[in-house]
């Protein structure tokens, strides 16, 4: 029976690696069960890979991916530490190199680009002349995307036209963001197939107002009112997780990976441990 590959976000952990470092952390992630993990929104530096690579040589941990922009984000993100196709591209593929590693992913769009839909295809566009590139080098370039992805543009979500006008590039879909631009992630998958190798495992679920906050200003009661959308645990929410795998799978999703935004308080083990432990139940032990 075909299998895929369970693992973590480990955008999820970037106190703990600040604070313990790679090694210290992808430890723990081995004691929970876990053995493949996504690297994104930390540091690259040579200690860093040198950590990596040590947890992989000393536990049989798996880098399924490394993370990059196509240049240095903007505004509000610009402090994110992220390579840069355009300025460290041979630096990117021998971190890849040194951890054994073929796919790379893009995190995000430049916003400057989300201004019209044929802004965004024009970046898909250049997305993948270096997808052509990496190919080369045997590594795959792949796209996560949000939920904007999803507006429709001549009858049809934006990412389709991204996946259409493009030929190298893979895209990393995610289902709370599938499922949050209005589409069904398992039919959206299918109609991927053999752009996928990896996906996002994120659960969705609806909360009641928080009437803590003042609703006297009728700006703040909209916020409110429009609040109620969380991320929970895989298994916590409403979406049909063991669908959306099997969808990934026959698609050609080899990694799945663990992903939460948010943890509302709750402390990041715990959340992991939570998911994990739902995956068990739904059948999804031997994936990790």
């Amino acid at each position: 029976m075909k299998k895929g590959k369970i693992g973590v976000q480990m955008m999820m952990l970037k106190p703990q690696v600040a604070e313990f470092g790679m090694y210290e952390v992808l430890k723990k992630l081995h004691e929970m069960g876990f053995h493949y993990v996504e690297v994104s929104q930390l540091v690259m530096d040579e200690d860093a890979v040198s950590q990596m690579k040590r947890a992989c040589d000393e536990f049989g941990m798996e880098i399924s991916s490394l993370s990059c922009s196509l240049r240095r984000f903007e505004g509000a993100i610009s402090s994110l530490p992220v390579d840069t196709l355009e300025d460290d591209f041979d630096k990117i593929v021998s971190d890849c190199k040194k951890l054994n590693c073929t796919i790379l992913r893009i995190g995000m769009i430049q916003f400057s680009y989300t201004d019209s839909p044929k802004h965004v295809i024009e970046m898909a566009k250049m997305f993948d002349d270096y997808a052509q590139r990496l190919h080369e080098h045997g590594i795959d370039l792949y796209y996560h995307a949000h939920n904007f992805e999803f507006a429709k543009y001549q009858g049809k979500p934006l990412l389709t036209h991204m996946m259409e006008q493009t030929q190298y590039l893979g895209f990393e879909l995610d289902s709370h963001w599938m499922w949050r631009g209005g589409v069904d992630p398992v039919k959206y998958l299918h109609s991927f197939k053999g752009r996928v190798r990896m996906q996002h495992l994120k659960d969705y679920k609806i909360e009641l107002p928080d009437l803590s906050k003042p609703l006297d200003d009728p700006s703040a009661f909209m916020h409110i009112f429009g609040d109620v959308e969380h991320f929970t645990e895989v298994g916590e929410g409403m979406l049909d997780m063991p669908a959306i795998i099997e969808a990934g799978l026959e698609s050609g999703s080899e990694y799945f990976m663990i992903e939460q935004d948010n943890t509302y308080g709750r402390d990041v083990y715990e959340s992991l441990a939570i998911s994990r432990d739902n995956l068990i139940k739904m059948g999804y032990g031997d994936w990790m």
